[in-house]
């Protein structure tokens, strides 16, 4: 058995037809755009917390850095005081 499908596109008499959607349209429409607003809100929030992290991630090695030279300084502070004592 050999079966022919027929490829039938939604073709629309006029453009306010295709945007009426049958009368659909408007929850068409309605969709459409809230998912669009939803994917973009989702980006940009995405975007946003991803350079706050980076931020976040600078602030935390600036302090890490500046801790391991105070140590080092009270390092060098406390063998210079020692080499003093014992001379």
């Amino acid at each position: 058995m050999v079966f022919m499908l027929e490829k039938q596109l939604m073709q629309f008499e006029t453009f306010s037809a295709f945007l009426d959607m049958g009368g659909y349209g408007f929850y068409v429409w309605l969709s459409y755009g809230i998912s669009t607003a939803l994917l973009l809100t989702l980006i940009f929030s995405s975007i946003m917390h991803h350079k706050q992290v980076l931020k976040n991630i600078a602030k935390r090695l600036q302090r890490e850095d500046k801790l391991r030279q105070v140590r080092q300084q009270r390092k060098n502070s406390q063998a210079n005081i020692t080499t003093e004592v014992t001379e």
